[in-house]
């Protein structure tokens, strides 16, 4: 009779070409305007009347092929019956990003990206509005940081994690071909055309580097490596996680928590039929959110002929507060990226000792009033509770 470490070779298998295939798709870059800059420029030219054209990237994969890939794995050999529901739900959600991909700027990728990420439920849409009527508009901030100079606190963020764990590797770059900063197989992506908010660079680096970073490293430690790239419906927990890495350093301030409600209410509107113009202007006279911002907001929203990803920031946290009242912890979601469903998974393989416990522990676990914070999410919040007061504009 075969040992336990002998029947998970093929799981281990598939598990590998599952993470090669979709670090090939890329689906976060191939989403990502090339001409962002230029597209504002343009659009505030014509006196913010005229809907930008947004380019995306050729992709540089055969869809075809990759499908062929993804169903050409025998995943019925894999007999650990959890990891046999995981991979099929793995190679659906990588079949769903391929098609999406051929779907960019035609009307059918609103529905892929509907089935990757789902839609803004009523709760989630009543609680974007409160954070809005409740929280009282901010003046923009003028004080603003370079790309350049980003990237030396990004790479000083890396060197502190270097200093506890010396394999840590550092990978900070400043781009030309990504509009939005970004993590991309834990690579650190800048925009080289951005300018971020002076007091916001720390909050910034504790979500990139300290969340997407830290799960990737700690996922690339694992012998399942789709914890590097994520287990299937990661995102909206993973970018809860960073939220929550947001607030417990002090750094969810009322501008960002403006705009995560926003992004809601922008998805709402796209999904009612808005365009562009509409939604941009929608956030502007209706919640007074910064030119600037609405822009930026509209065109995460309206990218590729309509996505819904953005709501799942405030989604995402909003499940990891309810998550934490009923007792959940943290450790668990630091193995890698997973989403809350799959803890019972994950725990059970931990138990098995076919997992590690994570490598790397975020530093925003330990900064001054992290822990306070956590037990006032522990005690029981609703996420309209995050706002803790305003702040001189």
């Amino acid at each position: 009779m075969s040992s336990y470490p002998e029947r998970l070779a093929p799981a281990l298998d598939i598990d590998a070409r599952l993470t090669e295939i979709e670090r090939r798709v890329n689906l976060l870059v191939n989403t990502t305007p090339l001409n962002a800059a230029e597209a504002w420029a343009d659009f505030e030219r014509s006196d913010f009347g005229t809907a930008p054209t947004l380019r995306l990237r050729p992709l540089d994969f055969d869809p075809d092929l990759a499908q062929r890939d993804l169903y050409d794995l025998e995943v019925e050999n894999v007999d650990d019956p959890a990891l046999h529901t995981l991979f099929r739900a793995k190679r659906d959600e990588i079949a769903r990003q391929i098609t999406a991909l051929e779907d960019r700027d035609t009307s059918r990728f609103l529905y892929g990206s509907l089935q990757l990420y789902g839609t803004v439920a009523p709760p989630l849409a009543a609680a974007a509005e409160e954070l809005l009527e409740t929280i009282p508009p901010q003046a923009p901030s003028t004080q603003t940081v370079t790309a350049g100079a980003f990237a030396d606190a990004a790479r000083a963020e890396f060197e502190r994690y270097r200093a506890v764990y010396p394999d840590f590797p550092v990978r900070v770059e400043v781009r030309d071909d990504v509009s939005e900063l970004m993590v991309s197989f834990g690579s650190l992506l800048i925009p080289e055309s951005a300018a971020f908010r002076a007091d916001r660079v720390e909050a910034l680096l504790h979500h990139e580097v300290g969340t997407h970073v830290v799960t990737f490293q700690n996922g690339a430690r694992q012998p399942l490596k789709l914890l590097t790239i994520g287990l299937p419906g990661y995102d909206e927990t993973q970018e809860g996680l960073a939220v929550l890495a947001e607030y417990l350093t002090g750094g969810l301030d009322p501008r960002r928590l403006r705009v995560l409600a926003a992004r809601v209410v922008a998805v709402g509107k796209m999904l009612e039929g808005a365009g562009f113009v509409e939604i941009f202007e929608s956030l502007r006279a209706d919640h007074r959110i910064p030119a600037r911002t609405a822009w930026s907001i509209a065109i995460r929203v309206v990218v590729g002929g309509g996505s819904v990803k953005d709501a799942i920031y405030l989604r995402g946290i909003t499940r990891i507060i309810d998550a934490l009242a009923e007792g959940s912890t943290l450790d668990v979601l630091l193995v890698g990226k997973l989403a809350l469903d799959h803890i019972p998974l994950v725990q059970d393989l931990l138990d098995r000792e076919v997992l590690h416990p994570p490598w790397v522990r975020p530093r925003w676990l330990d900064v001054p009033g992290a822990r306070e914070r956590l037990e006032k999410l522990r005690a029981g919040a609703q996420v309209t509770d995050l706002y803790e007061g305003d702040v001189a504009a």
